[in-house]
């Protein structure tokens, strides 16, 4: 399996349930903005009404053979396709393989789609088979024998029962019927796969790859299916080697697999570093060399998911505002992953210090687009330590640009022995020669590029 294309300069922006019809009106902002590569949500049949639906039953797939949910149907995904690629921007997708929607409040069975859905079908066949990515409207893609025996997960730390149990929302919830690892369960991931890859779609990641079996993951994402595509699991865990959840899901994956991954373990010694008492930015030297933080080539680096602000169980992982910005600096200048941006239309209702949706314009702030121009400037440079304690971390990237990251409450000055003269991008500071002084802001950070002056 490979597990990414060249992934130079390679920023994602996570547009975490934008309609496709808004990613494509965005498609050039986008582009200008520095991103290379938009994360949209799972392109699949799921339910839709009038009214506003929860984020979350995007998340439960009723049919991989047409798209047709509150974010748009399959003709909205194709334009959106053509306007980012008419800039050069690459699309991901959200993959949701482990399991299909909980419909046990409406129906006892497990056919899907329903059967009032297959009637909605029919009765609307020209829409449907323009909406049709692969196989027969006329039969179901699931029936009652491609999903396990039913029953909530109760232990956490039970690999088995985690990877063959249903998610719930407690024990008088049903939860989400979960699929087998069978052939035609198989062949039908496969298919709806191989359908995106036509489509011109660039990588996948899979949702809740923590529940999916190892032997489920490598017969779904042959070689056929990963070559020149990224595709990164979703693993929660609480850190990085020797943590249990690493030890149970993380570790079996990067062993047994070639495919990227969320680096949660550099995650928690990120939010450790920035949001503890104690936390000191000396964490942020060299976490690999520590077991905290995955392989360069295989990790997703993240400030933020999806799943920390729109979850009651991980709210708690949010981070200031302030430190936030700190952070996804860090994972945009360090050497090494790949930077998902995340934007939502706000959906957790957590606001910013000006009482907006947190991430609702973040985005396409111009700091952090500057921040993403002077990733793919210093993308390759080789990272070099030049100053590290509890509350600031400096390092050069070749000698092409310089980082400075204070979380103190003090502005911090420090003297560099500079080859040319260096710019920020953020602010009017210039320094150049030996003893050149640099100075960061309380909670703030720096970044220079060298010039040709």
């Amino acid at each position: 399996m490979t597990n990414t294309t060249n992934n130079q300069s390679n920023v994602i922006l996570h547009a975490f349930d934008w309609p496709y019809a808004l990613v494509a009106e965005r498609a050039k902002e986008i582009k200008d903005l520095g991103y290379q590569t938009v994360l949209v949500s799972p392109p699949m049949k799921s339910f839709r009404t009038a009214k506003s639906i929860q984020w979350w039953q995007l998340y439960q797939p009723q049919d991989y053979r047409v798209i047709d949910n509150k974010l748009g149907n399959t003709e909205d995904f194709k334009a959106m396709m053509l306007a980012l690629n008419d800039v050069g921007v690459w699309v991901y997708i959200d993959v949701v393989f482990n399991h299909m929607a909980n419909e046990s409040a409406a129906r006892l069975d497990l056919q899907y789609p329903s059967k009032s859905d297959m009637q909605c079908y029919a009765k609307h066949r020209v829409y449907f088979e323009q909406q049709k990515l692969f196989g027969d409207l006329d039969k179901p893609l699931f029936e009652e024998q491609d999903f396990v025996e039913a029953f909530g997960i109760e232990n956490w730390k039970d690999r088995w029962e985690v990877q063959n149990g249903r998610l719930t929302g407690g024990p008088l919830d049903p939860g989400l019927p979960t699929l087998r690892t069978s052939s035609h369960v198989i062949q039908q991931q496969q298919a709806y796969l191989l359908a995106m890859k036509d489509l011109g779609v660039r990588g996948f990641r899979i949702d809740a790859a923590k529940h999916l079996t190892i032997e489920h993951i490598k017969q779904v994402f042959t070689d056929e299916i990963t070559r020149d595509m990224h595709v990164f699991g979703e693993i929660i865990t609480d850190g990085g080697a020797t943590e249990e959840e690493y030890e149970l899901f993380l570790q079996p994956y990067l062993e047994e697999t070639r495919l990227a991954a969320y680096d949660f373990p550099l995650f928690k010694t990120i939010y450790d570093a920035l949001e503890a008492q104690n936390g000191s930015l000396t964490a942020l030297i060299d976490p690999y060399c520590f077991g905290q933080a995955l392989t360069n080539e295989r990790s997703i680096t993240f400030a933020v998911t999806h799943d920390i602000p729109n979850n009651d169980v991980f709210r708690n992982l949010v981070m200031s505002e302030t430190n936030e910005w700190l952070a996804t600096v860090y994972i945009l200048t360090r050497d090494g992953g790949v930077a998902l941006i995340y934007s939502d239309l706000d959906p957790s209702g957590i606001t910013n210090a000006k009482g907006e949706p947190r991430w609702g314009e973040g985005w396409r702030d111009s700091k952090l687009s500057q921040a993403i121009h002077f990733s793919h400037s210093v993308h390759g440079e080789v990272f070099k330590l030049q100053e590290a304690n509890d509350d600031l971390l400096v390092f050069k990237r070749g000698e092409k640009g310089i980082v400075l990251i204070n979380k103190s409450t003090r502005i911090k000055s420090v003297l560099l022995d500079l080859e040319g003269q260096f710019d920020s991008v953020l602010t009017e500071q210039s320094v150049k020669g030996k003893q050149a002084s640099v100075t960061v802001q309380a909670g703030a950070v720096e970044l220079l590029l060298r010039t040709n002056r």
